[in-house]
């Protein structure tokens, strides 16, 4: 049986941390961390010694991923 996560019913300013939206994405955390360092992947930003993202930040971040893929004269 395949393990699915969704992207959390709430308001567009809520958090997620890097191991929801890893777990969301279906990839590794460290994926995402290395995805950030090349300036790839959704946007985090830190919070303390945490680093977040919006849900409406990762909703845009996979819009986005779903234009350029379908759509070839995407910049």
């Amino acid at each position: 049986m395949i393990q699915t996560a969704s992207i959390p019913v709430g308001n567009d300013e809520d958090f997620l941390t890097l191991p929801e939206v890893a777990e969301i994405l279906r990839v590794p955390v460290n994926t995402l961390r290395w995805w950030r360092q090349r300036g790839d992947g959704p946007p985090f930003f830190k919070i303390g010694r945490h680093l977040v993202t919006t849900i409406g930040d990762l909703r845009a971040w996979i819009q986005e991923q779903k234009q350029r893929t379908t759509d070839p004269t995407f910049a």
